[in-house]
């Protein structure tokens, strides 16, 4: 991203707070044949895992673990083609929502790479019953404040934000490809 600014991109963030149905979504998109990202939390908590940290340890430094997944984040959405129809299971804003959550101070990082974002578009899901399991530890409440934080931090921001009801998964699917025509 030349000059620090950012650039137009055609990609849309599939987002919502914990158990809201991301992944199941994006794994749908993909096998229609669409380009998608994983969500870095998970995978950095997979990539730590295996060398040998537990999920509580990891996340008992809240702040490495949130500059973990940003830093994977940041690295992701610099490698892939901003012309390309991509569609990524969170996105460089939802570091800044959870930040809030876990009331740690925005570094410099954050903010310079929430200056260079830019998306065609933003699918906020709703929440579905929260389903924990080795990753997600969110309480129900959790799960409410972290889905208004992600909310508000994309509706503050100049992206057009589509709010996706609870739906089966593959009517979710058409609600969002039909929500991709220009506004």
């Amino acid at each position: 991203m030349k000059n620090n600014q950012a650039i137009e991109t055609n990609w849309c963030v599939i987002t919502g707070g914990p158990s809201t149905g991301k992944t199941t979504t994006i794994n749908m998109l993909a096998e229609r044949g669409y380009k998608t990202t994983i969500e870095h939390a998970r995978h950095y908590i997979d990539t730590m895992r295996v060398d040998g940290q537990s999920v509580e340890e990891l996340r008992s430094n809240k702040r490495a673990f949130q500059l973990g997944v940003l830093d994977m984040q940041i690295e992701q959405e610099a490698s892939i083609d901003p012309n390309d129809l991509v569609f990524l299971d969170r996105a460089i804003p939802d570091a800044l929502a959870y930040y809030r959550f876990l009331e740690l101070t925005v570094d410099k990082i954050l903010k310079e790479a929430l200056r260079k974002v830019n998306y065609k578009k933003v699918f906020i899901l709703d929440k579905l019953p929260l389903i924990n399991d080795y990753a997600r530890l969110e309480s129900e409440n959790d799960q409410n404040k972290i889905h208004s934080l992600i909310t508000a931090v994309y509706e503050s921001l100049p992206f057009p934000v589509v709010h996706v009801p609870v739906l089966p998964p593959s009517e979710r699917v058409d609600f969002i490809l039909n929500n991709l025509k220009p506004i």
